[in-house]
């Protein structure tokens, strides 16, 4: 982004995030076959209520001390009254859970609950190591303990289900993903515990409150619609609609490398004043993000239906799921960048304001269309409340900042992609798709066409990675002169 930390770091999140990906990918096919929808179905479960109480035991105080610290100004002390706070929720909701067990049916039943109780208590150490290591802007060793979590997780996973284990392995690898990885932030966090004030505290609160609607909000706009299928339907459906999900969210991870990076920038930059570099920042994000998703939702359309059958089996092929989830994909690039720079603005009563309108939407029309469409009726739910989601905070930022986007690497991105789909379009045409190989062809074709496509008419592009090569020391990306 010709601002050398945050390339330098961007790189480092997408590399980690691209190495993930991939062996996520491949633990996630070995998943499928081996255990089957009705258990990946429950893991999903788990994962949804984990993440929803995430929010409950962080109490939004996970942001606000992501603010504060990467503000500068009294860092180990913000970050004292920080795990003071986070230690206090985490005991309060691990004491409610058990006082209301009872009403985790699905969970008591999967056999996931205890494993959920466990999960909570290790949460604490990641929030205080993970919290500590964004305030400071150290991404790259941010991401990489994400990484260290993601990968020692899928380890521990595949060899638990190898040796039988089924939810209870995929649950506990979870878990100890996450304890390897708060070993690696803990490692590198320089912030001490010190004493601190009612100021400090106070500081956190007023943030902490919004930032926890927001989040709170956000999280169950992610995960009601599993919660919700898991209502109406079966655990199996859950898993169908996940492994679709999971699929079509190859066209984001550039999102969530940059998101991670650029929040404490963007919350530095507004501190000081620094409007021309949110705006350039949000801009390239765009781009980087766009020039990865727009490709793939092509090549998803044409060869989609396809992978899904012979990587996870002819149970979890839905093509009207997959097609309606990668344009979800694309409209989440918006919403991301807009909600994300928004929060770091500290505009996050605002932020939680549209959360709270799509939050009701989303829910509503889950439950209005689940039970007559099945998946694909949480698929148009998300869709819809996405946009409009993306559509209020896109007006509320364009009253702050300028919000351009780069036309002619825009074009440039959709003339590659048509020209690939041609390619690809007609093999399919001639070749038919009987087998994973013949159907991997068109994949690796199609992904080397509009690599040289979009470097030989993209010269900003091609410029960039350029330079970024040079900086990793590797050769040309590509002789495009």
């Amino acid at each position: 982004m010709s601002i050398e930390p945050i390339r330098r770091q961007s790189i480092v999140s997408l590399v980690w995030q691209i190495a993930f990906t991939f062996i996520g990918f491949l633990s996630t096919i070995y998943f499928a076959h081996a255990v089957g929808a009705d258990v990946l179905g429950a893991y999903f479960l788990f994962m949804a209520y984990y993440s929803i109480i995430g929010i409950m035991t962080d109490g939004g105080f996970g942001g606000a001390a992501i603010k504060r610290i990467s503000e500068g100004e009294e860092t180990d002390a913000y970050f004292s009254a920080f795990v003071v706070l986070r230690s206090v929720f985490v005991i309060l909701i691990f004491i409610t859970l058990i006082a209301f067990r009872r009403y985790f049916v699905d969970l008591d039943s999967a056999g996931t609950f205890t494993w959920l109780l466990v999960a909570v208590v290790v949460s604490l150490l990641q929030g205080i190591t993970s919290s500590g290591i964004a305030g400071c802007g150290k991404m790259g060793i941010h991401a990489t303990g994400r990484f260290i979590d993601n990968i020692s997780r899928t380890f521990i996973q595949v060899i638990a289900v190898f040796l039988g284990y089924g939810i209870a392995g995929l649950a506990g690898g979870f878990i100890m993903g996450v304890i390897f990885g708060s070993i690696v932030h803990l490692h590198f966090l320089d912030l001490r515990f010190v004493n601190f004030g009612w100021k400090h505290l106070k500081s956190l609160s007023s943030f902490s409150f919004w930032s926890f609607l927001v989040s709170g909000g956000g999280m169950v706009f992610m995960y009601s619609d599993s919660v919700m299928i898991g209502y109406f339907l079966k655990n199996a459906d859950v898993g169908v609609y996940r492994i679709i999900f999971q699929f079509t969210a190859l066209a984001a991870f550039t999102t969530i490398a940059l998101r991670g990076t650029l929040w404490p920038r963007v919350s530095r930059w507004d501190k000081i004043g620094e409007t021309n570099l949110i705006e350039e920042s949000l801009s390239r994000a765009f781009t980087y993000s766009l020039i990865l998703a727009v490709p793939l939702f092509v090549g998803g359309a044409l060869l989609g239906d396809r992978l899904l059958y012979f990587f996870y089996g002819p149970d979890f092929v839905s093509y009207t799921t997959l097609m309606i989830l990668f344009i979800v994909q694309i409209v989440n690039i918006f919403q991301y960048f807009f909600t994300t720079y928004l929060s770091a603005m500290n505009k996050v009563k605002e932020v939680f304001k549209i959360t709270a309108v799509a939050v009701a939407a989303n829910i509503a029309l889950n439950a209005a269309l689940i039970p007559v469409m099945g998946i694909s009726g949480a698929a148009v739910a998300t869709l819809v409340t996405m946009t409009l989601n993306a559509v209020l905070a896109g007006r509320v930022l364009l009253k702050i900042i300028v919000v351009r986007l780069e036309y002619n690497t825009l074009l440039n991105i959709f003339k590659a992609s048509v020209i690939m789909a041609l390619f690809v379009g007609i093999y399919r045409m001639i070749v038919p798709l009987s087998s994973v190989l013949l159907t991997l062809i068109p994949v690796v074709f199609g992904g080397l066409v509009y690599s040289i496509l979009i470097l030989k008419f993209d010269r900003k592009t091609y410029e960039e990675l350029k330079g970024i090569a040079i900086q990793m020391n590797m050769a040309d990306p590509c002789d495009c002169e």
